[in-house]
């Protein structure tokens, strides 16, 4: 009989509205439960404490939805990647659908180093007059630095916004209903906030909802689907 083999697939899914407002942490459990449902020979970390071996591209916030987001698993043992697809689809609750699976080498990058930039789309409610929204847009993209500060509890991290963003693409003013298309820096050393940007761009309000398009990884071949 031969020994196992390792294999690591990387999944794209989709997560929704009805599951949007879930950490990460829970994000994690049900990946987790599902893999064990599923039934799939999830490879586990070695030590005192084993933990599932379960590496996500960037963690989507609270409140924002996705339409291909990245995790790769480790089995234990080889599988057929429709069948993983298959088996996976069926336990997740609703509001998170499998895209797809393939496999990626065991000895390439880890997926958080791969990433690079995040597609998102944003919706605002605002009345502005005629062409305001572009000229708005066009001052932010001449900017050479746009500072602002993070405050989490009593600590606050100021930096400049401006390197973060990389494009804003396409912008739709229909009515009182704005939407933007961003393209963002995410990366392991830092990463572009949606609703920074809208600030930075005059928005009173936080963005009705926003959106992840998907994500962009450094080397091409590596990436699922590319937004």
């Amino acid at each position: 009989m031969s020994a196992p083999e390792m294999q690591r697939l990387r999944i794209a899914y989709a997560r929704g509205e009805p599951v949007k407002f879930i950490s990460h942490l829970d994000v994690l459990r049900t990946w987790h439960r599902a893999v064990r449902r599923a039934e799939l020979p999830l490879a586990y970390t070695a030590g005192f404490s084993p933990h599932p071996r379960l590496l996500f591209a960037s963690p989507l916030p609270v409140g924002v939805t996705g339409d291909w987001e990245l995790v790769d698993i480790y089995l234990d043992n080889r599988m057929d990647a429709d069948e993983a697809t298959k088996r996976l689809d069926a336990q997740f609750p609703f509001g998170m659908d499998v895209r797809g699976v393939h496999e990626v080498p065991l000895n390439s990058s880890s997926l958080p180093s791969l990433m690079r930039y995040a597609d998102y789309v944003v919706l605002l409610e605002e009345r502005m007059p005629e062409g305001e929204l572009d000229a708005r847009i066009q001052r932010l993209l001449a900017a050479e630095n746009l500072p602002r500060e993070r405050r989490r509890d009593k600590d606050v991290r100021r930096y400049d916004l401006r390197p973060l963003i990389v494009d804003l693409p396409n912008a739709l003013w229909r009515k009182d209903v704005i939407r933007l298309q961003m393209r963002l820096r995410c990366d392991s050393s830092a990463a572009g906030r949606p609703e920074e940007v809208t600030a930075a761009l005059g928005f009173q309000e936080r963005p009705q909802t926003i959106h992840r398009l998907g994500l962009i990884l450094a080397t091409p071949e590596e990436t699922f689907k590319t937004a």
